[in-house]
């Protein structure tokens, strides 16, 4: 069977965004089963979205080469504009959702290594493609978090990167051989029944640093193994950016262009982005019943990651049935993982049976 989220129990609604950002919030049943989420009956009585969203009720993502300064920007521009940031995911970003506190084995997140693809991109047992479409997946659920929280709160978030920007990556990949065509075709296939289903952001920031700037950087960070980041692979990111992605976001989406210098000067980014007047793009279409429907979606992250699974044959992607039963089961002996949480005794929950 193919590679797909074994985890099945996945937070629904403002409580995996809660777990992701670290902030407790007050609820009125202390039950996971009982908790209050947004749902139809919620519609029904009365709850909309439009009255709550305001001119920052923006969803901004800061692109950029690897080590572009983006995620410096990132964070100043959201913190000037009052916005939340989310910092770009890594490999365990499901496990900031469920709350875990020390990350789980890699089995569990995605059975893929970013350090290893940086020491060895052609790895024979097929981890760049591995980690490339769990890379989308974690993106993809992150963007769901980001869109769920403009709705629910109406308070603008920026991110670095997005689920609409990963193809460069993939495109990189493809160029340098990392990758066979038919992952190329796999991983167009899952975007395609998945991507549609999301908005685009408001406003995407590109961040330019020329290739050769980025690798000098790299060479002098703290991980060892970015060190030796080909040239070759960064002047492929960087030109997909530019042929691929940012031309077809301009459809949509409003677009600024910086250097690293001007990059710097968050004023400057926040003064441009007032004078945006955001008259393009799927945004301006959507209504009360509209936002309904992709509340309900982005709340519901198993049916967010469920969009990305396709039952289809990869040498990289597909594991064995006595394996994936073997993983599962693993995965459901873990300190609390049997039950939902709140009904597991072994890490200490109590009452289970007045719940």
């Amino acid at each position: 069977m193919a590679l797909r989220v074994i985890r099945l129990v996945v937070p629904a609604g403002t409580a995996a965004l809660g777990a992701v950002n670290g902030v407790q919030k007050a609820a009125i049943h202390s039950s996971s089963v009982r908790s209050l989420r947004y749902g139809w009956w919620a519609y029904a009585l009365g709850e909309r979205t439009t009255p709550r969203l305001s001119q920052s009720s923006k969803i901004i993502t800061v692109d950029g080469n690897l080590a572009s300064g983006k995620g410096a920007l990132a964070q100043k521009l959201a913190d000037k504009l009052g916005m939340l940031y989310m910092p770009e995911p890594d490999t365990f970003y499901m496990d900031k959702m469920t709350g875990e506190k020390e990350p789980l084995p890699v089995d569990f997140n995605g059975m893929c290594s970013l350090e290893k693809f940086y020491t060895d991109p052609t790895a024979a047992d097929g981890n760049s493609y591995r980690l490339q479409l769990w890379m989308y997946v974690m993106r993809l659920l992150q963007y769901s978090d980001a869109i769920e929280h403009l709705l629910t709160t109406g308070q603008g978030v920026v991110l670095e990167r997005s689920p609409f920007s990963d193809v460069v990556f993939l495109e990189a990949m493809f160029k340098q051989g990392y990758i066979r065509k038919e992952c190329v075709q796999n991983y167009n296939e899952i975007k395609g029944i998945s991507i549609c289903e999301f908005l685009p952001p408001h406003l995407v920031i590109y961040v330019d640093q020329p290739a050769e700037e980025v690798q000098k950087k790299l060479k002098q960070s703290s991980k060892t193994y970015l060190h030796h980041v080909p040239l070759s692979y960064l002047k492929s990111i960087e030109e997909c950016y530019k042929k691929t992605f940012l031309p077809e976001i301009r459809e949509t989406s409003e677009l600024l262009v910086y250097d690293t210098a001007q990059a710097q000067d968050v004023e400057r980014v926040a003064e441009d982005f007032e004078y945006l007047k955001f008259d393009k793009g799927p945004w301006l279409e959507q209504d009360d019943v509209s936002y309904h429907q992709m509340r309900m979606l982005v709340e519901d992250k198993q049916l967010v990651a469920n969009l990305t699974h396709i039952p289809r044959f990869l040498p990289e992607t597909t594991i064995g049935a006595h394996d994936f039963h073997q993983k599962y089961y693993t995965y459901k002996s873990l300190p609390g993982k049997k039950y939902a949480p709140g009904y597991n005794s072994d890490v200490g929950d109590k009452y289970i049976w007045l719940k």
